[in-house]
């Protein structure tokens, strides 16, 4: 059998453990079994078949190299990107990259300031492409030089409803810091803009919930369900 046979035969026939089959358990333990019948595919780490894996991934990566994980990850990646917006530091940037990760975003733009918060993305930013931009009018450049429509999402008068609207399937999708939300050069920038839908008192939501919100408008309407895990 070729390895890269013998790995896929491992990963449908749970050739290794899952960390589901220990409640509260977080990751795996060494791979079990002799070293000599352990995977011989150039994606697995032998570190990680070693002493285990304790990384937040998906079943099907455990015991993969970092690499191979981000490679396939990119294969299998849909065609929008996300960008937010970081003039003030935005302290949501951490969670709009680890929602983006879990929904398959081809890539995550961050636009302004270089730094941010990367607590919140539970280091899923080594497994995905992050694009620093220092201004909007460098974000559209790739936009453009892409084929990306860009979309804005925030709540302002005369934007299209996310529950109705047709988004594009190559798109980026753009989201405002908290607070002052899209900036006015975004929004003349961007082919559309729509809102979300809201019913409470408050005037707007927190950018990375609603972050998490659009990449899931775009997943019903696009994605093919069956590739999910």
């Amino acid at each position: 059998m070729a390895r890269a046979e013998e790995a896929d035969s491992d990963r449908e026939g749970g050739g290794g453990p899952s960390e589901w089959q220990v409640p509260g358990q977080v990751g795996v333990g060494p791979w079990p079994g002799d070293r000599a019948a352990w995977p011989r595919d150039e994606r697995y780490d032998p570190d990680l078949l070693e002493h285990g894996d304790a990384r937040n991934v998906a079943d099907a990566y455990r015991y993969w190299r970092r690499e191979a994980v981000a490679a396939d990850l990119a294969r299998r990646a849909h065609p929008f990107h996300v960008a937010i917006e970081n003039f003030g530091h935005d302290h949501n940037i951490g969670t709009v990259v680890r929602t983006a990760n879990a929904f398959g975003a081809a890539g995550v733009h961050i636009v302004g300031r270089r730094r941010w918060n990367r607590r919140g993305a539970m280091v899923t930013d080594r497994y995905l492409q992050v694009h620093h931009h220092d201004d909007i009018a460098g974000l559209m450049t790739f936009a453009t030089q892409h084929g990306l429509v860009v979309v804005a999402v925030d709540n302002t008068p005369g934007a299209l409803r996310l529950e109705t609207a047709d988004l594009p399937r190559n798109c980026l999708l753009l989201f405002g810091q908290e607070g002052p939300g899209v900036t006015g050069e975004a929004h003349a920038a961007a082919a559309m803009t729509v809102s979300i839908a809201q019913f409470g008192s408050t005037r707007s939501i927190n950018a990375g919930v609603a972050a998490g919100i659009a990449m899931h408008a775009w997943i019903r309407q696009h994605a093919d369900l069956s590739d999910a895990w």
